[in-house]
């Protein structure tokens, strides 16, 4: 018992101290994911060992320690994102309001069940559509939604990268953006609601750190950084939203945040789980979603599966220009985390990348 109690409690101790080392290779990053996780096992093993281990020696003690202090911790860092975090909202929704809804989901490239994205699509009607790892095969069945969604952008790609957007509402300019590499595609839409209000949408997918994918997350913390640096330059009400790979405690989350200036909606609310699909306890959020403080979310959660490993993220939300309640939810950078910011991207833009090379149009 005492052996088994004291090789869980040094692995969970190791998990969690890993993070901590501001290094971008994977095995620093991966565990930035699953804190939910490493709560769940810290405080019922911290309670064990109160209870069951007999020789409370100095061992014992220091192991403890960390584990209690490694809770407080994770709790620190978890209740921000679930109901617990009392923050005022208000509701903005008038009359005159107008409500859009964006559905964002990574469809998983080798998953072919087709129909049960389009059948969920058909039942909950939303405004926008993002898909994310949709190649030729995806583009070709989700071709029976172009008449109901006019405005679309199709990014059809085989390296698991591929992006589609689907809009009912008008499109007043589109880009493609290769921020820090050449496979690795981000979208920039100004839409146009039916008051004639313009917004910014922004459609992202950056690689993962992983043994698999990238090495590091340098591609993806500088890609998410480009994005968030080009929004801290604009007037419109902004959206980004896709599978960022990234979790929103994570300190490169963090600092999206902060260099946006946007607003993370699960704050308060809740974790909002997306990945994966089909195992509940191995489940946390990396399909994330960030608004400026004119936005205001109505509803925001996740949708039934439709066979990918992600399960599809729902959001409806206003525009409301006159409110400034939500502008207490914007954090600052603090002093030279601009620096740390810049030194990120270039970092990023310094990759080789390790899938194969494709060839596309637009950069």
């Amino acid at each position: 018992m005492e052996n088994a109690f004291y090789i869980l409690s040094l692995l969970l101790i190791l998990a969690n101290i890993l993070p901590f080392i501001p290094h971008q290779h994977w095995i620093f990053r991966v565990f930035d994911f699953v804190c939910i996780q490493l709560l769940a096992l810290q405080f019922p093993l911290l309670l064990i060992g109160f209870v069951f281990i007999e020789n409370q020696n100095l061992l014992f003690w220091t192991v403890q320690s960390f584990l209690a202090i490694l809770t407080v911790y994770n709790s620190y860092l978890l209740i921000p994102f679930t109901p617990m975090y009392r923050i005022r909202r208000e509701k903005s929704i008038e009359n005159n309001s107008e409500l859009i809804s964006v559905l964002s989901v990574n469809v998983y490239q080798f998953n072919h069940e087709f129909q049960r994205l389009i059948d969920l699509i058909h039942e909950i009607k939303p405004d926008i559509i993002l898909t994310m790892e949709s190649n030729k095969d995806w583009e070709e069945a989700l071709s029976v939604l172009d008449k109901e969604y006019p405005n679309y952008q199709k990014v059809a790609l085989e390296n698991t990268y591929g992006m589609h957007f689907y809009s009912k509402l008008k499109t007043t300019r589109i880009q493609i953006h290769y921020f820090v590499a050449d496979d690795l595609p981000s979208l920039e839409i100004d839409l146009e609601t039916h008051n004639k209000t313009i917004f910014t949408l922004f459609c992202v997918h950056p690689a993962p750190p992983s043994p698999t994918e990238e090495k590091t997350s340098k591609e993806r913390d500088g890609e998410l950084l480009s994005i968030a640096k080009k929004v801290r330059k604009l007037n419109n009400p902004v959206i980004v939203t896709g599978d960022f790979n990234n979790v929103a405690w994570a300190r490169s989350s963090v600092l999206f945040r902060k260099t946006s200036k946007l607003i993370d909606p699960r704050i308060g609310r809740g974790f909002v789980s997306t990945f994966h699909a089909r195992y509940k306890l191995l489940r946390f959020p990396i399909d994330l979603f960030f608004h400026s403080t004119d936005i205001f979310i109505e509803e925001f959660k996740t949708l039934r599966p439709i066979g990918s490993d992600h399960l599809p993220l729902y959001c409806s939300f206003v525009i409301n220009f006159k409110s400034s309640s939500q502008q207490q939810l914007v954090e600052e950078l603090e002093k030279d985390e601009m620096a740390v910011v810049n030194e990120m991207i270039e970092k990023a833009r310094e990759v080789e990348s390790n899938r194969p090379e494709i060839a596309h149009d637009d950069k």
